[in-house]
């Protein structure tokens, strides 16, 4: 893992951007923030899973699935399975040492509002 701090290649409204080998962060302080880090340890796992371009793919498909379901982009975004697994898991770092295969799965009927 490669964590690199940049503004630019966040999209607004976010802190991070995780692209297997790198995480992107716009913040050098986050760099140190163990549960942020530890949330884009667990996409980094996704990524790896999936061979990182399949997960962009459905990444972006349940993202509009979502959209169109909530009719809210963060509700949206928050929803995706990938990131409820991240955000549920995010404060546990030990998630990964027992964390199974493909467990984003369990997470796609599961939503927040």
């Amino acid at each position: 893992m490669f964590l690199i701090v940049t503004k630019y290649l966040i999209p607004k409204g976010y802190r991070g951007l995780t692209a297997f080998p790198f995480v992107f962060v716009k913040y050098s302080s986050d760099k140190e923030n163990t549960v942020f880090v530890n949330h884009e340890k667990i996409h980094l796992r996704q990524q790896l899973e999936l061979l990182v371009l399949p997960f962009f793919i459905l990444y972006i498909l349940e993202y509009f699935v979502r959209l169109l379901q909530y009719k809210n982009r963060d509700l949206a975004y928050r929803n995706i399975s990938f990131e409820r697994e991240a955000y549920d898991n995010e404060s546990d770092t030990s998630y990964l040492k027992k964390r199974r295969f493909f467990s984003f799965i369990k997470y796609i009927n599961k939503s927040t509002l």
